[in-house]
């Protein structure tokens, strides 16, 4: 294997940068070195496919890794220890008949090729489980494309391709791969160990069956797993508005899995709640959209944080921010937002649920942690440590997104211009995965680079861009990998303030790395640092 003496490195909002190599080899090789060698500073590091990204602590630790990484020679590796693994396909798949067409090929050509190549398990990404594979011998790949748009719901269990990858969704998610079957083997149960069907260096062999045959031999599996720590049950939900979920702040180390941070959606507003209580700060609280009613069963204390709504316990008005003690049997009201989207609802003692690779976060894309709350579900709380006081709850909702261009803003015509220099709002399809935009101005669209972009490492706050023109800002939920360019990074400082952004809420992007945009930015990242 050859090694550039130098290459290129692309900054990624302010604490990660990207790698580009020349072959899915070196990007092992990387992947490998930096795995057991960590850089000064550094707290992730992530294969793709002709990519490694690497995160760290601050951004002058990143600053600093920027010139040694354009000078990394990684020595050799072992080889990876690898499993042959059989996957029975019924090929049935929606695309299987249009991109057959599109390649050329029958359906059964197409599907021939598919069951005959041999795949190597390579990388994990975009969820736990989804495991891409590569063709054993690189003579037989086929340049798939993907799909302009991606699928809002690409059913549990699908086979699919795209690139020069075959791969399989391990559950019901978004996605823009084509198509071509279906299997009833499960990637991913969390409740195992490994978790994932697939590691790194297995030989994938795709087998055609006929019809689906699934045998179960046991009681059907949560996907919550684990032990809920002691707790007492503190309050009942009455009303979960339009979704209440059980956050705290993330589960982190486990991209070689495909499992993202997840956690709070605006971590800020969550902090400032256990602040109020008392508990530290990586305690668990409710994320609530569009208003809530609890009651107390016993005698507890809580706080609401997060976007601007009423307050009411048994029907008197309340303060954001300030503790509140809620007598058994009271009723606490969070009403519809009138400033932001989400509210956070903190109980003393933190809210207690089963956890899931260290953390009780519901991840809305993968499903890993609890699932939403629903009417007659209790609230458990651990045991209560420090003292209460009230916190200031601010939430901004000016929709403006300070980003880094890159690491691909060379892909558009206009650069980062496209993104800074037009208007655009938030799409009701927006979630806890990412913040949909639409607008007017088509100029997304024009690019400067042809053909597909190799899947690559994603992270809170990278501006997606599909072919059709309209970004997608990643959120807290979001894929360890992605299959399109990559225009700018929202800085870390903003994606509280992203998550607080409603359906139709108008947004604007500012580039911080020049003029005003960069000294507000470094302004931001000092009183953070201070924090």
């Amino acid at each position: 294997m050859t090694v550039p003496v130098s290459v290129p490195v692309h900054r990624v909002g302010t604490r990660a940068l990207l790698v580009d190599l020349p072959d899915l080899a070196t990007v092992m090789a990387w992947h490998a070195a930096l795995d057991s060698t960590p850089l000064p500073g550094q707290t992730a590091v992530g294969a793709a496919a002709r990519t490694v990204l690497v995160q760290f602590r601050s951004a002058s630790t990143t600053d600093a890794a920027r010139g040694v990484l354009a000078e990394l020679l990684p020595g050799d590796t072992q080889p990876v220890a690898s499993r042959d693994v059989t996957v029975d396909v019924v090929y049935d798949g929606a695309d299987l008949a249009t991109l057959a067409d599109t390649m050329s090929m029958s359906c059964a050509a197409l599907v021939d090729w598919h069951t005959t190549t041999t795949w190597t398990a390579a990388f994990s990404g975009f969820a736990p489980g989804f495991t891409y594979c590569v063709p054993e011998d690189a003579g037989r790949a086929l340049d798939i494309p993907r799909h302009p748009s991606p699928r809002p719901a690409v059913p549990d269990r699908s086979v699919a391709l795209a690139g020069d990858f075959s791969a399989v969704y391990p559950r019901t998610s978004p996605g823009g791969w084509q198509l071509i079957g279906s299997t009833t083997q499960p990637f991913w149960d969390a409740s195992t160990e490994p978790p994932a069907l697939l590691t790194p260096g297995d030989r994938v062999h795709y087998r055609a069956v006929t019809e689906r045959i699934e045998v179960t031999t046991a009681a059907p599996k949560t996907t919550t797993g684990g032990r809920r720590p002691t707790c007492r049950p503190v309050l009942r939900v009455d009303d979960p508005g339009l979704q209440v979920l059980i956050e705290d702040t993330g589960r982190h180390g486990f991209g070689d899995l495909g499992v993202t941070g997840s956690g709070a959606a605006d971590r800020g507003s969550a902090q400032a709640a256990n602040d109020a209580l008392g508990n530290g700060r990586d305690a668990a609280v409710l994320e609530n959209i569009g208003g809530l009613t609890l009651t107390a069963l016993v005698e507890t204390v809580i706080v609401v944080t997060g976007a601007v709504a009423p307050v009411t316990v048994d029907g008197h008005t309340r303060d954001r921010g300030v503790p509140l003690l809620l007598r058994a049997g009271a009723e606490l009201r969070v009403g519809s937002a009138t400033e932001g989207l989400r509210s956070y609802v903190g109980v003393r003692g933190g809210v207690v649920a089963a956890s899931v690779l260290g953390s009780s976060s519901a991840d809305l894309l993968s499903g890993l942690g609890p699932a939403p709350l629903e009417p007659g579900d209790t609230v458990h709380a651990g045991p209560a440590r420090g003292s209460v006081r009230p916190v200031a709850a601010p939430v901004r909702t000016d929709g403006v997104l300070r980003v880094v261009p890159g690491p691909r803003d060379d892909w558009f015509t206009e650069g980062v211009e496209a993104l800074t220099g037009s208007a655009w709002t938030v799409s009701p399809t927006s979630n806890r995965v990412g913040l949909r935009l639409t607008g007017e101005n088509p100029v997304l669209r024009d690019r400067s680079s042809a053909g597909e972009l190799p899947s690559e490492g994603m992270i809170a706050g990278s501006v997606q861009v599909p072919p059709n023109g309209e970004p997608v800002v990643f959120l807290r939920d979001h894929a360890v990998t992605g299959g399109y360019p990559v225009i700018a990074t929202v800085i870390p400082e903003d994606l509280d303030a992203a998550a607080q952004l409603a359906p139709g809420a108008p947004v604007r992007f500012i580039d911080c790395t020049t003029g005003s945009g960069a000294r507000t930015a470094a302004r931001t990242a000092a009183r953070t640092a201070e924090e």
